[in-house]
């Protein structure tokens, strides 16, 4: 009884968080230090530490914490909040329209296509089959069975969507997790393994995630052109020795308990009907979609929906399998993206940044500072939108540290100069993998139901400190680009 009277995440952390949040919204804008801050951008950073703080500790589900950032900010920081709190005076306020499109983003439809081919490919069995399949290569030990996912998400995440990638293997990895004990902490391992090889394989190659893609143009403007086989010679080596760690940092996090992994294929009491091969068709297209997008130029975001579409139409996927959407991941992720929007719709994101010195530091600091501030927005915004965001400017400040006249000019050439500079922000988009709301790969991970924001935070800060520390000597000493 005494257990349910105390529970410290509503008696003690929860009117900590309370306080914070307050006491940030309640100070003076001078408190920050920052001159050009608002009003808006003032509730913004007490949003921002609310939303951070609740995830972490996980007082209420995460989902919850979503849908409360979504509310709060369509409330307070909306051109359709209340009225004496959002007046033109308090700065420039976000489009509620944007705001509450957060539950229709197109990731969120990849999401949701995701969703409905994973249940679909349970219903039919294509989930055990297709398991089988690419994992046999690698035995039946567990721990060979976590290095066969690592591989096979990281290699497809070079190639097609890093979330369309995780939405893929989330079909996949059930049938596993189904044959290891329900104690088996191995289980966590393997479900962070997706999130863990989607991020880090998308940095192979310039396609591999949007900020690789933003690096790649700016770098092209800026006349320090890289091309697709020059990145992918620098940067598969990196991914394969991230990799490497991440295999090794997985199994000493969460160990694995079973002996061996022993993917039988049931006998299907379903008959193989038209249905279940018009199943196997349209998953089987939907990820030869998903991996020739530069082909046929459709987004992996609207391939999601063919699934849903053509299965519904077909009468496949009813309204009782709707029922198996993971709607909490859904409202988690449109959280994390309405919380983007009012950091860039308030301007708060552009303020914080421009208010940097980037001209005045040296060149080691610029590049270290550059790369936090890179991963800590990436961990709370899109990683596409924090590259967006910070590349233009970077180029900037990298184009006047390469002109001659620069005093710091040859300590910026030394270091690998624009390219180092530009393409290690790429990387440490890519690196952001500490919460749920990090990364919708990190989301798909969440929802297994096996994962704990503090496993997810703990991997993630070991895995960004050691790739953000071995990523800067990788660019500017041991394999910069020429």
């Amino acid at each position: 009884m005494g257990n349910k009277k105390f529970n410290p995440k509503y008696c003690v952390l929860l009117p900590i968080v309370l306080l914070v949040t307050i006491f940030l919204w309640a100070v003076p804008t001078s408190f920050f230090g920052i001159d050009a801050l608002t009003a808006t951008q003032q509730r913004v950073i007490a949003l921002f530490a609310f939303a951070a703080l609740m995830w972490i500790f996980e007082i209420i589900p995460n989902w919850t914490t979503s849908l409360l950032v979504i509310v709060l900010s369509l409330l307070t920081v909306s051109n359709k909040g209340l009225g004496f709190l959002c007046t033109p005076a308090a700065g420039q306020l976000v489009d509620y329209k944007q705001l509450m499109a957060a539950f229709a983003d197109p990731v969120v439809m990849l999401f949701l296509g995701g969703f409905v081919l994973a249940i679909m490919a349970e219903k039919y069995g294509l989930d055990v089959t297709l398991a089988r399949v690419l994992l046999k290569p690698f035995g039946k030990n567990p721990k060979s069975v976590l290095l066969g996912f690592l591989i096979v998400i990281s290699v497809f995440s070079m190639f097609m969507s890093n979330t369309a990638t995780a939405a893929m293997m989330l079909a996949f990895l059930a049938p596993v997790l189904a044959v290891l004990p329900k104690d088996d902490r191995g289980r966590i391992g393997l479900a962070l393994a997706i999130p863990v090889a989607a991020n880090i394989g998308g940095i192979g190659t310039p396609i591999g995630t949007p900020p690789n893609a933003t690096a790649v143009r700016f770098l092209a403007d800026a006349g320090a052109e890289i091309g697709f086989g020059e990145w992918m010679l620098h940067m598969v080596p990196y991914v394969i020795i991230m990799i490497a760690f991440a295999w090794f940092l997985l199994q000493v996090f969460f160990p694995f308990k079973a002996k061996e992994v022993v993917l039988e294929i049931p006998e299907s009491k379903r008959a193989k009907d038209w249905k279940y091969y018009a199943v196997w068709i349209v998953f089987v297209g939907t990820i030869l979609l998903w991996m020739t997008e530069q082909i046929h130029h459709v987004n992996s975001n609207v391939v999601a929906l063919i699934p849903l579409a053509a299965l519904t139409m077909m009468g496949i996927f009813t309204k009782e399998d709707i029922k198996e959407i993971n709607w909490s991941v859904l409202w988690l992720v449109a959280g994390g993206f309405a919380l983007g929007t009012s950091l860039q719709g308030t301007g708060l994101a552009k303020t914080l940044i421009e208010a940097i010195p980037f001209g005045s530091m040296s060149v080691v600091l610029v590049l270290i500072l550059a790369g936090i501030i890179c991963y800590f927005l990436s961990n709370f915004i899109s990683n596409s939108a924090t590259a967006a965001l910070l590349i233009p400017i970077l180029i900037v400040v990298a184009e006047g540290m390469a002109d001659p006249s620069a005093a710091n000019n040859a300590s910026f050439l030394a270091l690998g100069g624009t390219k180092a500079m530009i393409t290690f922000i790429a990387v440490c988009a890519s690196l952001a993998m500490c919460f749920p709301i990090s990364t919708p790969p990190n989301a798909i991970a969440a929802s297994t139901g096996l994962v704990e924001t503090k496993d997810m935070s703990k991997v993630g800060v070991v895995i960004g400190v050691v790739g953000f520390v071995f990523g800067f000597f990788w660019l500017t000493k041991i394999f910069p680009f020429a």
